[in-house]
């Protein structure tokens, strides 16, 4: 843990941006930016597990994301496959426990059977639950649970008038997860980018102007310390 650690977040969400700048300043092709972002989730892991984090939540592959060129959508699946493949073993022996959040089913087949074997093989662990966010949108959670709603509400199950914040978040995927305590994005870029709407409503922010693939421990020690100076009121009074 890093010295001066007044608390450390239960749940920390990441918004990992700047893997194809950091490819282009460094005159490599896109994909080799993605590849050193993989080294950089993976470090990551590594000190929440050391800071006995509950919760990390990697904003992977956005919705948006499909839109990129097809070369780059191929490329990016064909790593997430590769990652999860090799990686579930080193999750198994770090006690990771792998979850997924999102429209799961767009995801190329193979993808989709690689996910599913590592959350099997990786649901009894104890330690760091790993989420990775993956074609996923905020705003589309947000109709995806208007949704679920409607279907409780014609089946029955729940009366319109029982609707409140607590009974609409238990429809969204992350139902099973606590809200983020803290947020951190890399890159210097000020916005949410249709990340986790519902979720960061009192989330604790922290940018930094580094890429992605340059974020290291440190760094995500260095976050933790500046979380822990905070004071968080909910919008009460201080």
């Amino acid at each position: 843990m890093p010295p001066g650690t007044k608390s450390v977040p239960q749940h920390i969400a990441i918004i990992m941006d700047g893997n194809g700048r950091w490819a282009k300043a460094q005159g490599l092709a896109r994909i080799k930016g993605h590849e050193e972002g993989a080294r950089a989730a993976r470090e990551c892991v590594e000190a929440c597990a050391e800071l006995k984090v509950e919760y990390l939540t990697l904003y992977a592959f956005s919705a948006e994301n499909w839109q990129r060129p097809k070369s780059e959508v191929f490329a990016l699946m064909r790593l997430l496959e590769k990652f999860l493949k090799e990686k579930t073993p080193e999750l198994i022996e770090q006690n990771v426990r792998l979850q997924a959040i999102g429209r799961l089913t767009d995801l190329p087949p193979a993808c989709q059977q690689q996910l599913h074997k590592s959350i099997e093989a990786t649901a009894n662990n104890t330690g760091v639950t790993l989420i990775l966010a993956l074609s996923y949108g905020g705003r589309l959670e947000i109709i995806d649970g208007i949704k679920s709603l409607l279907r409780a509400i014609e089946l029955g199950h729940i009366d319109k008038g029982m609707i409140d914040v607590a009974m609409f978040s238990k429809h969204l995927y992350t139902r099973y997860y606590p809200d983020p305590d803290l947020l951190i994005r890399t890159s210097g870029e000020m916005r949410l980018s249709n990340f986790l709407l519902w979720q960061l409503s009192y989330t604790e922010m922290y940018v930094t102007q580094k890429l992605w693939p340059d974020f290291t421990k440190k760094d995500l020690f260095a976050a933790v310390e500046e979380y822990g100076r905070r004071q968080r009121r909910y919008g009460a009074v201080e």
